[in-house]
């Protein structure tokens, strides 16, 4: 199964649903493109992905930072345990101007 990305306006929302991977990011180029361009705080929407590799979280940090420079934020929301998981090992929670919704991250023992 290959991944979607859509970025919906009003309140600009960025859906990611299915497998997204190097393999896919060619596909998830313009949705991305169009979320540089956004004037508020974008949502990112994961609550649909299932399988994810270090190359959507590197797209989503990059549009992040563009974000944060021109005065926004993002909002991730919905992701499942092993997405939570990848977004914490490759920092994406740490940056400034990115909230996680709805949950808190893993606890270092």
């Amino acid at each position: 199964m290959g991944g979607i990305v859509e970025l919906h306006d009003n309140p600009p929302v960025l859906h990611v649903t299915g497998d997204e991977d190097r393999t896919t990011q060619s596909l998830r180029r313009p949705a991305l493109s169009r979320a540089l361009k956004v004037q508020s705080d974008l949502v990112v929407d994961l609550s649909g992905l299932e399988f994810a590799d270090a190359s959507l979280m590197l797209d989503l940090a990059m549009v992040a930072r563009r974000l944060r420079k021109a005065g926004a934020a993002m909002v991730v929301r919905g992701a499942a345990p092993q997405i939570r998981t990848l977004i914490e090992l490759v920092g994406l929670h740490r940056l400034p101007g990115v909230r996680l919704d709805g949950w808190a991250p893993a606890r270092a023992w």
